[in-house]
């Protein structure tokens, strides 16, 4: 079997349910559009937010879909994908980004890290938006520096605002008594839910019309059993609905029945 042969065979211009797609191409299903709006909320009062969700749930597709929509002339991106860098490298990062040489000894690359930030907001009129993913694997120490940052000028508007995005353990350990202040500073917490089972008949839609099919391609029901199998988590509707495609290609059917569904549901779960 072929890619181009599969897609030949079912009119797709190219394969659908990938990753990397183009921001105003996502499916905005309810879940989405709403944590879109939260983040966008949480930049514009330059305030702290947690975002979670399960693994596969999109909470990084929104927040990539959410700073997107910033105006580049006034907000400046810091992005952390790997927090296992420690306290030292958070502060690292956030300092080389705005365009300083961090200092050596953390005495005094802590006070380093919140001037850059201020001067950002302050003299370049630019929001500094600090965001760390997978932020259920940061520590005390680094979840401590965080509050540090946020709190720097007592209680007065903080000059930046931050997510910090994870799985749901990231709300559980927060609420921790010894991160009590850093869990008084949070303003907006939201978790990403799956998707309902009319948000997946669309989500399945809208990537096949972006891949050239806008007529019924998925039957009903094996669209149904992608839902329950999956959870309504995109990343698993993703790899089910691929699957299935390619076991009604190796059927030689013109439709994704439920039978090509149930191929799919075995190929996947006995990996």
């Amino acid at each position: 079997m072929t890619i181009e042969r599969l897609q030949a065979h079912y009119g797709l211009s190219k394969m659908p349910f990938g990753r990397g797609l183009a921001p105003g191409a996502l499916h905005r299903h309810t879940a989405h559009a709403e944590a879109i709006a939260r983040i966008t909320w949480c930049v514009t009062e330059r305030a702290l937010g947690v975002i979670t969700g399960e693994v596969g749930a999109g909470k990084t597709v929104a927040v990539r879909a959410a700073l997107t929509g910033l105006d580049p002339t006034r907000h400046t991106i810091i992005y952390l994908g790997n927090p296992t860098i420690g306290a030292r490298g958070i502060h690292h990062a956030i300092v080389t980004t705005l365009g300083g040489v961090p200092r050596p000894h953390m005495a005094t690359l802590i006070p380093q890290t919140a001037d850059a930030l201020a001067t950002e907001q302050a003299e370049r009129g630019r929001t500094p938006v600090l965001v760390i993913d997978e932020a259920h694997l940061l520590d005390h120490p680094q979840l401590e520096g965080i509050r540090m940052l946020t709190n720097q000028d007592m209680d007065s508007r903080s000059p930046f605002a931050c997510l910090l995005v994870g799985q749901p353990t990231l709300r559980r350990r927060i609420k921790l008594g010894v991160l009590a202040a850093l869990d008084q500073r949070i303003a907006l917490r939201y978790t990403l839910n799956p998707m309902a089972a009319a948000d997946t008949a669309g989500y399945v839609k809208h990537h096949l019309a972006l891949a050239g099919r806008s007529d019924t391609l998925f039957s009903d029901d094996a669209v149904a059993l992608i839902h329950q199998t999956s959870r309504g988590l995109p990343r698993a509707v993703n790899n089910l609905a691929i699957q299935a495609l390619v076991a009604a290609f190796a059927a030689d059917k013109n439709i994704v029945d439920e039978s090509a569904a149930r191929a799919a549901v075995a190929e996947v779960t006995t990996e």
